[in-house]
């Protein structure tokens, strides 16, 4: 048990430095996917078309892939070549990742509202934009809070692919600890972390879609 609670503290640094890019990414990703989810059900077909293909490029490669590509290839593409530090490329990485994902649970949620309403909000004399923010985004979050649950908690357990970059996050923390001690007690402990993480992101939603729920009846 003493050998437990000394992993406590170095564990829980690792836990600040995942906590903090999984805020980050969620608090960028989200707004973004919005916009995103927007503009491709616009009336702008070059629009549509060139979100359509960023939201495929992002959905169809994989996030660590798209990390290494933001952190050591990126320099050298030609015209652009900005160099990003390990972390700001790991929010860059992961808030292009997760907009692509969030755009689409947006998109489909946008595309369930019926047509009635946007036909009475135009007989009221709401713009597009009225409508959008007064009626229907309103009534799309509690019909997304589940895939948006499910993405939210994934989100925590992607964090771990930034060992790649050699940040300490929470399981390269372990893993430190691991090769320094031959034990892999430290691993069964940041599970434990990572556990705590999604069953109180899985109680926020539960209330969430309990308060929504409450609001729809």
């Amino acid at each position: 048990m003493d050998y437990v609670i000394s992993l406590l503290g170095p564990l829980s640094q690792g836990a600040v430095v995942t906590l903090k890019l999984f805020a980050i990414t969620l608090a960028l990703s989200i707004p973004l996917g919005l916009v995103l989810a927007l503009v491709r059900l616009s009336r702008f077909a070059g629009l549509r078309a060139l979100v359509g293909g960023y939201i495929w490029l992002m959905r169809g490669t994989p996030l660590m892939l798209q990390m290494l590509f933001i952190y050591f290839a990126l320099p050298f593409v030609p015209v652009i070549g900005v160099r990003f530090d390990d972390f700001p490329a790991a929010i860059v990485a992961f808030t292009l990742n997760y907009a692509a994902y969030f755009a689409e649970i947006f998109r489909a949620g946008i595309q369930s509202i019926d047509r009635g309403q946007y036909e009475g909000a135009k007989v009221l004399g709401l713009s597009y934009a009225q409508t959008m923010r007064r009626i229907v985004i309103p009534q799309v979050w509690p019909r997304i809070l589940p895939p948006l649950s499910n993405e939210t908690i994934t989100l925590v357990k992607d964090t771990s692919l930034i060992y790649v970059l050699a940040l300490n996050d929470l399981l390269r923390a372990a893993r430190g600890i691991v090769q320094r001690d031959f034990t892999t007690t430290p691993f069964i402990v940041a599970a434990c972390f990572y556990l705590v993480m999604t069953l109180v992101l899985t109680w926020g939603f539960q209330y969430l879609e309990k308060r929504y729920a409450k609001y729809d009846a």
